[in-house]
């Protein structure tokens, strides 16, 4: 089976690096580019991020030279090109989220591991595995989608969507012509945010982008060719640590062991050590696989519109807005719940409804169960009725619908746990 070609668009970023590696341990697609941008941290140090990830693979490469056909995107027939894209939003104040990557994006492994910084190298210069390009993200992902085969390339966000909007505004009638499918992850419809109670941070970054494309009146973006992925999916997508350290790397969390910059598996216990202790203070030891859920999907479902999706994969119609300047609700997606159909229609037997969550355990604090509307992953299990977008249980959507496609269900997050840990690690026992 022929790759399919991905431009990645990314601010790594923990999730994101580990997102990357997915996406080079997978045969299934070919990276024709990586685009930085600002988000998790500045632009400049997300960069460098690419670098030291790139590094850390050549070297390792060269020290195991067996290991080279488990990373195809080492060894695809063109050099991924690497470009920077957006380095603020389209207006008003930058936002990152060091608060959690740290400043450096991965933990403040600049300083905790230098073993693994990077040569610094600029545009124009030799690398074994990329074309460092002075041209702007958006020439770069434009050119690469005029020269491939039309509607072959998915778009893959992983960061903030200033430089997709940015693209789509410069040669808006190319891109909807030419483009595969874009595959998001951002926003949160009918679970909390992340980053404040009501906003994911990708969307939270630049609202007017995200307004820009999927909720304008006037966009040309091409809707029907969009999946999204918000947290309400991807958030049960987890790496449990303390299976990270039983089956991964033993050593995870001894900071009297040295760690080797050939090792793949030290170079995420540098960054993940941090992440660690942060994600204990909200009281999990495990942390959670945004980005990497929307590789899978991109690995998982190709750009044939109206086609048939993967098994368990499944994706759902959704209506909303994007609040832009709330003072406390930026980058909220406000769902019309008269409107929406996960929501209570009139007359309908909320009995019925309250009886499916509790069912499926869907409880609020307190114990008090949804009592608004059906959150999008437990929904009544008539679906091909309520959501008529979901063609025949196969995923298939159709290209006259409203709304935005949302992912619904996936093989499940064991599924994807495997799958990372035995690409990414080499580690193919089964879950404990």
């Amino acid at each position: 089976m022929t790759p399919i070609p991905v431009i990645i668009d990314t601010d790594p970023g923990v999730d994101d690096i580990l997102a990357i590696l997915l996406a080079l341990a997978s045969p299934e697609i070919e990276v024709l580019a990586i685009i930085v941008t600002y988000g998790n941290t500045d632009s400049d140090a997300c960069y460098l991020n690419i670098l030291r990830l790139y590094e850390v693979l050549h070297r390792h490469l060269t020290a195991h030279p067996e290991a080279t056909p488990k990373w195809p995107g080492l060894s695809q027939r063109v050099k991924t090109t690497l470009a920077l894209g957006a380095t603020k939003p389209l207006t008003g104040d930058l936002h990152s989220a060091q608060y959690f990557h740290g400043l450096d994006g991965l933990g403040d492994i600049t300083n905790r591991y230098p073993q693994f910084n990077p040569v610094n190298l600029t545009a124009g210069q030799e690398h074994p595995h990329l074309i460092l390009t002075k041209k702007s993200g958006v020439d770069v992902a434009l050119e690469l989608i005029q020269s491939n085969p039309s509607q072959s390339i998915t778009y893959l966000v992983l960061g903030p969507m200033t430089t997709l909007s940015q693209l789509v505004e410069q040669d808006g009638d190319l891109f909807n012509d030419r483009i595969g499918r874009v595959v998001c992850m951002g926003g949160a419809l009918d679970v909390p945010g992340n980053t404040t109670p009501v906003a994911e941070f990708n969307f939270f970054a630049d609202p007017y982008a995200v307004h820009n494309l999927l909720v304008s009146e006037t966009s040309r973006f091409p809707l029907s060719r969009f999946i999204l992925l918000p947290l309400d999916i991807t958030t049960p997508h987890e790496l449990p640590f303390p299976y990270y350290a039983t089956h991964i790397d033993p050593s995870f969390g001894d900071s009297a062991k040295s760690k080797d910059r050939n090792s793949i598996s030290d170079f995420t216990s540098a960054f993940l050590e941090r992440t660690r202790e942060v994600m204990l203070t909200f009281g999990k030891d495990a942390m959670e696989l945004h980005d990497i859920t929307a590789v899978w999907c991109a690995i998982a479902n190709t750009p044939l519109v109206g086609g048939p999706s993967s098994d368990g994969w499944s994706f759902v119609r959704r209506k909303f807005q994007i609040e832009r300047t709330g003072e406390l609700t930026r980058g909220m997606l406000v769902v019309d719940r008269r409107e929406d159909p996960g929501a209570y229609a009139p007359g309908a037997n909320r009995a019925q409804v309250q009886a499916e969550l509790e069912k499926h355990g869907e409880f609020r604090p307190h114990g008090v169960l949804e009592s608004v509307a059906v959150p999008a992953q437990v929904e009544v299990e008539s679906s091909a009725q309520a959501h008529p977008s979901v063609a025949n249980g196969h995923g298939e959507v159709t290209e006259d619908l409203e709304g935005v496609i949302v992912v619904r269900n996936t093989p499940g997050p064991d599924a994807l746990l495997r799958l990372l840990a035995e690409r990414v690690w080499g580690v193919k026992e089964d879950r404990a």
